[in-house]
This record gives C-alpha cells, sequence and structure tokens, in this order.
C-alpha cells in the first residue's frame, strides 16, 4: 500500500535516512501517482541530498496536483534559492504566502530572495546561527521546514539515457530535441525556471524518464514553450540575454561567454569547423560590387548592355526581345512587342553577308 510506503519513507527521513525516503516515497508513487503529498514530501528528501534539480520537478508536481497545497510552494521556492533562481524563489514564496498568510517563514525566506536579487550572490550565514531541527515531512507540528546550510554548488542527478537528446541555438533561443517516438502529449511535463529545464516522459508501463539540467544561462520561462512530435519532443527555450552558450548544462567556469551582436533576420547558421571561417556574406557583397564595375569592351560590353535591359525590363519587352531574336536567328533584338507581336520577325544579315536556312 502506498500509506505504508508513505509512513516507512517519513521514518527514514526522521532517521536522516534520505536516499531511503526517496526510493520508498518513488515506490508509493508508482502505486498512487496523483497523491500530491508523496511529491511533496519526496521533494523535501531530495532537497536534504541536495538534488535541487529533482526537488524542482517534484514540487512543481506537486503544485501541479494540489496548487492550495503551501508546504510545495515552500519546497519548490526553496530548491530554487539553492539554485540561484532567486526570482522564481520569490515567485513560488509570494504564491505560498497567500495560502498560508500567518507563516513567517514565507515572509524570511522573500527577504532574502530580496536581498540576492538586489547583491547578486547568496547571503552569508554567521557562525553561531542556530540549526534547525530535521521534523518529518507532513508533521502537524511546524509543517513546514526552512533548510539551512544552503550551498551554492549544485548536485544534479544524471538522467537515465533512456532517450538521447542535443541542442542547437539561435542568438534568441535554445532549442532541446528529445528522440522519443511516439509518445502521448499527456505523458510529458515541462517546467521552466530562470535557469532550470525539467522534462519529465511518463508512459503507463514503462519506467518514467526524466531530464533535469541546470542550463547554462537564464531563460524567459513565459516566452518557453515545447511541441510534442511524433518522434521527438521539441523544447525551445528563450535566452534572458543573447550570448552563446557553450554547453546546455550550467559549468563552473571563468570563460567569459561571448555578446551576439548579429541581427537575428540575417544571421545565418553556424556549425563546428576546423577549418578557418568565411564571411559569406561579404564575399557575396564583393562579387556584386565588383560586377558592377566590370569594364568591359567589345561584344561582351554590348551582351552585358542586353542583358541589364532585359533583366530591368517588364513582361512585354522581354516577349519581344526573346521573339525577334529566335526568329531572326539572332539577328536582330527588338524590344517593341506591338511592332514584333503581330509578324514573323525577317533576319537581317550584316553587310556582305546572307541568310542560309540549315536542313536538319
Amino acid at each position: 500500500m502506498a500509506s505504508d510506503l508513505a509512513t516507512k519513507a517519513k521514518e527514514a527521513f526522521i532517521d536522516d535516512h534520505f536516499e531511503l525516503a526517496v526510493d520508498l516515497y518513488s515506490q508509493a508513487i508508482v502505486i498512487d501517482p496523483q497523491n500530491p503529498e508523496l511529491f511533496s514530501d519526496r521533494a523535501q528528501a531530495n532537497i536534504k541530498l541536495k538534488n535541487f534539480t529533482d526537488a524542482v520537478a517534484d514540487a512543481s508536481k506537486a503544485m501541479e496536483l494540489d496548487p492550495s497545497n503551501p508546504k510545495a510552494y515552500l519546497r519548490k521556492g526553496t530548491a530554487c534559492f539553492s539554485l540561484e533562481e532567486y526570482q522564481t524563489a520569490k515567485t513560488a514564496f509570494e504564491a505560498g504566502s497567500k495560502l498560508a498568510p500567518g507563516y513567517t517563514r514565507f515572509t524570511d525566506w522573500i527577504k532574502k530572495c530580496d536581498k540576492c536579487i538586489e547583491i547578486g550572490e547568496l547571503p552569508t550565514q554567521s557562525s553561531d546561527a542556530t540549526p534547525t531541527n530535521v521534523v518529518a515531512p507532513g508533521s502537524t507540528t511546524n509543517d513546514v521546514e526552512e533548510v539551512m546550510n544552503i550551498s551554492s554548488e549544485v548536485i544534479t542527478t544524471p538522467a537515465k539515457p533512456k532517450y538521447r537528446h542535443e541542442f542547437y541555438q539561435k542568438p534568441e533561443e535554445v532549442v532541446v530535441t528529445i528522440f522519443a517516438k511516439g509518445i502521448p502529449a499527456n505523458s510529458v511535463s515541462v517546467n521552466y525556471g530562470e535557469q532550470i529545464l525539467s522534462v519529465t516522459i511518463d508512459v503507463p508501463g514503462e519506467d518514467p524518464y526524466t531530464f533535469q539540467p541546470r542550463l547554462f544561462g537564464k531563460i524567459v520561462p513565459a516566452k518557453c514553450r515545447y511541441d510534442v512530435l511524433s518522434t521527438k519532443v521539441e523544447i525551445r527555450l528563450a535566452k534572458a540575454e543573447s550570448i552563446h552558450w557553450t554547453s546546455l548544462e550550467f559549468v563552473n567556469s571563468s570563460l567569459v561567454v561571448r555578446q551576439s551582436n548579429v541581427s537575428t533576420a540575417t544571421q545565418r547558421p553556424s556549425y563546428p569547423s576546423s577549418k578557418p571561417t568565411k564571411d559569406w556574406d561579404k564575399l557575396e557583397a564583393q562579387v556584386k560590387r565588383e560586377e558592377k564595375d566590370e569594364k568591359l569592351d567589345g561584344d561582351a560590353a554590348l551582351n552585358k548592355f542586353f542583358r541589364d535591359i532585359y533583366k530591368d525590363a517588364d513582361d512585354d519587352t522581354r516577349r519581344a526581345m526573346r521573339k525577334s531574336f529566335v526568329e531572326s536567328s539572332g539577328t536582330v533584338l527588338s524590344t517593341n512587342w506591338k511592332e514584333v507581336g503581330s509578324k514573323v520577325v525577317e533576319g537581317t544579315p550584316p553587310d556582305g553577308m546572307e541568310m542560309k536556312k540549315w536542313e536538319y
């Protein structure tokens, strides 16, 4: 029974056996996948294990199943705060505070978020801070727990290699493709944070697939979207800044990413290559300029003159030029359709030469 597994999971949580608690909650969820409390409590166990992206996914699922559960909002906010997703965390805390207006922990967390948004870094905890006691999830006393000793280093659990994924990018967005064939749209769940992507594919009768990376750069959740196609799930992430992502997932690196200054309307796709890159737009402009400035003599100049006339002419003029040239065997070129349109154009050979019809 799911309730028995949930009871054992809470006991494991109290004894600080967080990995066992996560495993037991997962077994209970398989039996009762519509129970928001199970997801909310597993989120708290994942927070203790510093599996913050998993915690965000669990809390989001709990919020989806029961939007009136303040614990789910607190746990999502806590996990997002640990991922330095301060704005997303603040949004979750503010929503939770409306559901539990008398609970001061929400107010405290919102103040922490405001401070971190303002200074752009995690608050430093004093060495004499009093540690918070561990309380079992779902307890009636002190129902919502505050997570202390938050680390800026994120530990993420690797996604199961059930489906292959890849990504490419444009100046304004990153497109993530998960190659999952024949997946029902209602089996796919995608959630976004400021720098989090959480994808769950849960097909009945199969093990759930989760892909929850912390992203290389920040995104705009409201502008992100996804499509479930016949052979893949395509996710479009709107970049918060037009920077080049050197990878899909976040890396602790001091490398400075380059700003993308190229207009999105004219930029062409770029692909990795060991050869020196060429500016094809520049080369094309150079060729056109050389053609325009080209100095020609004799027949070449005359041919270019006629080509320019034909290129800029209207339909009647073009018809006249084609008809007169063909019917006269290349000896007459007229631009007057009224003159040549109603008769056969006779050839006019140069002086000293005569027209000759070839027999085939």
